[in-house]
C-alpha cells in the first residue's frame, strides 16, 4: 500500500507540473526566433511591399530600449512605396509575447493623441508599427502578413 501511495504522489506531482507548464505556455503566446530585419524580409515575401531600412543597435535605437530591461531584442525600420515618408513603419522583437503586448498597449495609449497615432499589430513576441498615413486596407495587409509569419 505504501508503494502505491508513493507512485500516486509522483503521478499527481508530474500532472500538476505538466498542467502548470501548459498553462504558462498558453498565456505566453507564440515566440519567433528571428530578428526584426528577417521579419521585414518575411513581410515582403507575404504580400506587402516592405523594404528593409535602418537596422538599429543599442547605440542608435531612438527609444533606448534595445537590449535593455523590458526592451526589445531587435528593431528595424521599413519603407513602403505607398507611404511618402522616409519610414513606413518598424518591427520590434521581444523576448516574449507578454512584453510585446505591453509595448503595443503603451504605443496605443500614446496614439490617443492624434499626432502620435499609428497602426500597431502584435502577434506573439513581435510588434509591427505602421505609419498612420497608410490607407487602412493597406495597413491591414501588414496584420495579415504578420499572422502568416508568427503562427
Amino acid at each position: 500500500m505504501h508503494d502505491i501511495m508513493i507512485a500516486l504522489r509522483r503521478h499527481l506531482h508530474a500532472a500538476a507540473v505538466l498542467a502548470l507548464v501548459s498553462l504558462l505556455t498558453a498565456c505566453g503566446g507564440t515566440t519567433i526566433n528571428k530578428d526584426a530585419a528577417a521579419i521585414i524580409g518575411d513581410l515582403g515575401a507575404n504580400g506587402v511591399p516592405a523594404k528593409l531600412g535602418t537596422v538599429y543597435d543599442e547605440n542608435t535605437d531612438p527609444n533606448k530600449l534595445l537590449g535593455r530591461p523590458n526592451g526589445y531584442l531587435s528593431k528595424a525600420e521599413f519603407t513602403d512605396s505607398r507611404v511618402k515618408a522616409d519610414m513606413a513603419g518598424s518591427v520590434e522583437v521581444f523576448e516574449d509575447a507578454g512584453s510585446a503586448e505591453a509595448r503595443a498597449e503603451y504605443i496605443q495609449t500614446l496614439g490617443k493623441t492624434p499626432m502620435l497615432a499609428e497602426y500597431t499589430y502584435v502577434k506573439g513576441n513581435v510588434v509591427v508599427r505602421v505609419d498612420k498615413s497608410m490607407a487602412p486596407s493597406d495597413a491591414k495587409g501588414y496584420e495579415d502578413a504578420l499572422s502568416k509569419i508568427v503562427e
